[in-house]
């Protein structure tokens, strides 16, 4: 389970039982440990069983995980998600939370970036293979891929974070997400559950979207020496090329995005 998933689904639990499961939420994220891997299935599970109104069984299960993380103590250290870093320099900033998106596209190689202004990063790569549940929009949906690889980098996306497009029709999706038109997707794009019946990308993001009205998506103009969209397009230019070449993408996306972000630290300050 996702931790914008688990989120989401913690609706399901009165509140005793909501504010216990929340306070173990470090541990739904992927782990090499095995004693917090059980904490998260054990979780997992109790959600299930809220779901079908089994509350009972929930609160056994949330009992067991709790328990075993008390013997545990501590949260294990996540494990890599490649494409993912953070410059730490920024990591404490008090400045109000500003976050910049993009994806780009050239022959059947797509890529999509964002960085944040706290110094967290991303980009990934991609390749269609023969049956691509993209459709026709494929530059609007890594678009909205790109929002969505930036807000699950958080358990839950900071309160009255800012996220620059330079997508407009991607921005009127994000828009119509948040005013309850969840059911509204780009032409073309398969809904149908992906392996292991998750659900398809944008249906995740625009039901994350629509449960965040303080989250605000505003349009920035591309290539217009914005450092942050830069920084993004940048990355996920980067990540475009890195299907066809071979170069140390990671030490290249994090020198790029603290220099980027030196300079947008550097205007704020000015």
């Amino acid at each position: 389970m996702r931790p914008d998933e688990f989120v989401r689904a913690l609706h399901l639990l009165p509140a005793p039982l909501h504010d216990r499961a929340l306070a173990l939420r470090a541990y739904v994220k992927p782990r090499r440990c095995e004693t917090c891997q059980a904490i998260a299935d054990a979780l997992r599970v109790a959600l299930t069983a809220a779901h079908y109104e089994e509350l009972g069984s929930a609160a056994q299960l949330i009992d067991t995980a709790a328990q075993l993380a008390t013997r545990h103590h501590l949260a294990c250290r996540p494990a890599h998600e490649p494409g993912r870093g953070q410059v730490r320099r920024w990591a404490d900033t008090s400045a109000p939370l500003i976050a910049a998106t993009d994806a780009s596209w050239k022959g059947r190689a797509g890529g999509i970036g964002y960085v944040t202004s706290d110094g967290r990063y991303g980009l990934r790569s991609r390749r269609p293979g023969r049956v691509d549940p993209t459709g026709c929009s494929r530059v609007l949906v890594s678009e909205l891929r790109a929002v969505e690889f930036l807000l699950t980098a958080y358990d839950t996306p900071p309160v009255g974070m800012m996220v620059l497009v330079d997508s407009r029709p991607a921005l009127n999706y994000l828009h119509r997400w948040q005013d309850g038109e969840s059911g509204a997707m780009p032409a073309g794009y398969d809904l149908r559950p992906r392996h292991n019946g998750i659900k398809p990308t944008l249906v995740r993001l625009a039901d994350l979207v629509g449960a965040r009205p303080d989250v605000t998506f505003a349009h920035v103009k591309a290539h217009a020496h914005h450092a942050l969209n830069e920084a993004a397009d940048s990355l996920a230019h980067m990540a475009r090329r890195r299907v066809d070449e071979s170069f140390d993408v990671q030490a290249r996306a994090h020198a790029l995005v603290e220099a980027f972000l030196r300079e947008w630290h550097v205007a704020l300050a000015a």
